[in-house]
């Protein structure tokens, strides 16, 4: 039967002209590995990250505003020790209600779009 099978990617928004500032904190803070992007789409900027099965593609965008309630959310592997970490990068780290007896956790990047941070269950 025909159904979708997953997610190949999550796009966000940022401000035209700012990925220096995006690598600087979804490569360097957050730790996402880089991928390169295919050749005709290198003229319209942005950058792509691997984040476990799937891809987050970070562009800018025209008359960019941040992004609130629409979100990427990733599965966190020793959620206390990565939350730590963030911290100690500079970054607000907000607790949040648990969802499905899993610890969550919000974030804003550079440019005001939220993330949110979810503790990785093992069975």
């Amino acid at each position: 039967m025909p159904h979708i099978a997953g997610i190949d990617h999550v796009q966000v928004a940022i401000p035209p002209g700012a990925d220096e500032a995006a690598r600087a904190f979804y490569g360097g803070v957050l730790g996402l590995a880089e991928v390169a992007k295919p050749a005709p789409l290198n003229a319209s900027g942005g950058v792509w990250y691997t984040a476990g099965a799937s891809q987050l593609h970070i562009g800018g965008q025209a008359g960019f505003v941040p992004a609130k309630k629409a979100h990427p959310a990733f599965l966190i592997e020793d959620f206390d020790a990565y939350c730590a970490l963030l911290r100690e990068r500079g970054v607000e780290v907000r607790e949040e209600a648990q969802v499905y007896r899993r610890r969550r956790a919000g974030i804003e990047d550079p440019f005001g779009n939220r993330v949110e941070l979810i503790e990785t269950v093992r069975v």
